[in-house]
């Protein structure tokens, strides 16, 4: 993390094996499985089609991931490891003076994230397409948002603003909002800068 200003405030517990130790046969199962999933949808996907993606057997998809929805975690796993890289990389780039620069870059950073993700954010379609509580799935995307919303917390405690807690509410509502609406708005993500701009600006200072 960049001067360790971006820290994961919440690290959600991984049941599965992490995408390092995969086999080959386990990776090119993973990737396609991402890709299908990102591009269809996790439910409209079948294990056939992953299979027959990823040139393997369904006997194989099986030995290493152990069922479907096990596999949809692992997607979304692999999809969280990817946002952070990438948050890593932007704020490396960017250089934020300090914390509340830092959450204005994170808002930045969300618009060539989502130059690449055109379907949305891949937790929220999961989400609205996962309805069982109990699944594999929920807290690899409740996770996410929550650390989504630490962050956002943990930053605005350093930068010295008055109820954080209230802030970072807001904060992740305009986040989300701008990943839900950038399929019927594409100019989501720089409304929700400006927004952002404006909360911050005119927040009371502890």
């Amino acid at each position: 993390m960049v001067d360790q200003q971006l820290r994961p405030a919440l690290l959600v517990e991984r049941a599965l094996v992490p995408a390092e130790r995969l086999t080959p046969a386990g990776e090119r199962i993973l990737s396609a499985a991402s890709t299908l999933f990102y591009a269809y949808g996790v439910r409209a996907v079948g294990v056939d089609a992953i299979a027959d993606a990823a040139e393997v057997t369904k006997k194989t998809l099986y030995d290493r991931f152990g069922s479907k929805d096990r596999l949809i975690a692992a997607y979304l796993e692999e999809r969280n490891r990817q946002w952070h890289a990438f948050l890593d990389a932007q704020l490396a780039r960017r250089a934020p003076s300090g914390p509340e620069d830092v959450i204005v870059a994170l808002f930045a950073a969300l618009g060539e994230w989502m130059e690449e993700s055109q379907r949305g954010c891949g937790f929220i379609n999961a989400s609205i397409e996962l309805a069982a509580p109990d699944h594999p799935a929920m807290p690899v995307i409740v996770g996410q948002k929550q650390w989504m919303r630490a962050e956002f917390v943990a930053q605005a405690e350093l930068a010295g603003f008055a109820e954080v807690e209230e802030l970072a509410d807001r904060l992740l509502l305009l986040h989300e909002g701008a990943l839900v609406s950038y399929r019927v708005m594409p100019q989501a993500p720089e409304v929700a800068l400006r927004a952002a701009g404006d909360l911050l600006a005119g927040w009371p200072r502890a």
